[in-house]
């Protein structure tokens, strides 16, 4: 077997164990193999590159060097309240590593007439996907680390802007697609960069779940793109697996948010429509860690329904603490998991999984539903689109029609807040007023710390 031979068996193998790792992910009980797995895989992809004739080694050492450094240190360092917008940046940096294949490709050739028309339509599409992809995750970025206001930004004329970009973009690339003229590609990049800043500046950072989903599969897509541009198998092949796998995710995501995947792409996502839900009237009633500790003593059964607020306040570990107590004595206890809770698809399983929450624990929003009239209590940690009942019964409420947890049902809610704002959304909680509802303000580990305490005592 010569050289080549091994090195395109290493991509089959090194595409197999994607597949199965993929797969794997699909299960809290064997994602951490399935990720195991798939890093072989991409070990193995590795190797058979560097075996390649022809290499400069010493950029790439330097490239490896540098960035597993900045890797380490970024991984380490990073909170788990950070966990989205550091994937945003993963997704967007992904997207920029493929523009810049497509934009060394051309580079590499001196004469633009040999690029040829095949090669030249998968530069274009190289560029013009990862282009979006690393100023639409950048957005992202800020939006989600409070650097850049998580409002939708609108302005007049928005729509027909984005069309003439988007316009240009295809006159652009198939000039240079047939030509290969310089001028044309450096346009292109400006356009591309610009389209991804453009299409994710008018979503509201509530909606951002959904865009990251979209915005891992356009990174995926990129660099199939960029596999075709350099012509290497293992390339296009997880680059196609990680944009079906991102679009299958986009679609899950659209669904819990009750909009579509056009509606995403060419409407005007996540700008504010007009409605604002109607004035909910009462007061919101505030009980102490004592209170709830006696409801919670009696309790048959009890459900968690996790947010981002634990996150901010990092108390999964508390979390299951205070439910293997609730287990002991006598309690079923279950977490109920909204697709789109936290601020990335997934969020919330990863600071459950952290903690070892046992995976039969774990409840989808169609699972927990039929059974919560039947729950004794529901505690609420921080999360407040997924459970607000405006999605049911108000017809004038943005998130109206989005399947929500209807935790309202439970005989007993405990919400656990910091104050008496809106949630990330904007959006007043009708829940917080309602007669079976109680508020404990403060931070979420302390008050369940609290719980705990009382439990042992």
């Amino acid at each position: 077997m010569d050289l080549d031979s091994l090195i395109n068996f290493a991509y089959i193998v090194a595409s197999i164990l994607f597949i199965f790792g993929i797969k794997m992910l699909g299960s809290a009980d064997t994602a951490r193999k399935g990720n195991q797995i798939s890093s072989i895989g991409m070990l193995i992809a590795v190797v058979a590159v560097l075996l390649t004739k022809g290499m400069d080694y010493t950029w790439i050492v330097a490239g490896l060097v540098i960035g597993s450094t900045i890797g380490a240190i970024a991984a380490k360092r990073v909170q788990m309240t950070g966990m989205p917008e550091l994937v945003a940046l993963f997704n967007g940096f992904g997207g920029l590593a493929s523009l810049l294949v497509g934009w060394a490709e051309f580079a590499a050739h001196t004469d633009d007439s040999h690029i040829g028309i095949e090669t030249g339509a998968a530069v274009v599409l190289t560029i013009l996907i990862g282009g979006i992809t690393f100023t639409g995750s950048i957005i992202a970025y800020l939006k989600l680390s409070g650097k850049m206001s998580g409002n939708a930004i609108n302005f007049g004329g928005q729509k027909a802007l984005n069309i003439l970009i988007a316009v240009a973009i295809v006159v652009l690339g198939g000039i240079f697609a047939t030509t290969g003229a310089t001028w044309a590609l450096y346009a292109l990049i400006g356009l591309s960069l610009l389209l991804g800043i453009m299409a994710v500046i008018p979503i509201g950072g509530g909606d951002m779940p959904v865009v990251i989903a979209i915005l891992n599969s356009f990174s995926g897509l990129a660099a199939s793109a960029a596999g075709f541009v350099i012509a290497n198998n293992v390339l296009i092949v997880a680059g196609c697996l990680v944009g079906a796998s991102g679009l299958i995710l986009s679609i899950i995501m659209c669904k819990a948010m009750n909009r579509t995947l056009g509606n995403v792409l060419f409407g005007n996502f996540g700008a504010a429509t007009g409605k604002t839900g109607k004035v909910v009237e009462g007061e919101m009633k505030p009980a102490s860690v004592e209170d709830a500790y006696y409801v919670l003593e009696a309790a048959q059964s009890v459900v968690f329904v996790p947010g981002y607020g634990m996150a901010v306040a990092q108390a999964q570990h508390a979390v299951k603490e205070l439910a293997k107590i609730l287990e002991d004595n006598g309690a079923e206890v279950l977490f109920a998991i909204h697709p789109v809770a936290g601020r990335m698809p997934g969020h919330m399983n990863v600071l459950l999984a952290e903690a070892d929450v046992p995976y039969e624990q774990l409840a989808e929003m169609d699972d927990v539903n039929p059974i919560m009239n039947t729950v004794d209590v529901a505690i609420v940690i921080g999360a407040n689109d997924v459970v607000n009942p405006a999605a049911v019964d108000d017809e004038s409420s943005p998130i109206y029609g989005m399947p929500i947890i209807k935790v309202y049902e439970a005989n007993t809610v405990y919400v656990l807040k910091r104050g008496q704002g809106a949630g990330f959304s904007g959006l007043v909680n009708s829940l917080f007023f309602r007669e079976n509802t109680r508020m404990i303000y403060g931070d979420a580990k302390e008050t369940i710390t609290g719980l705990v305490t009382q439990f042992k005592d």
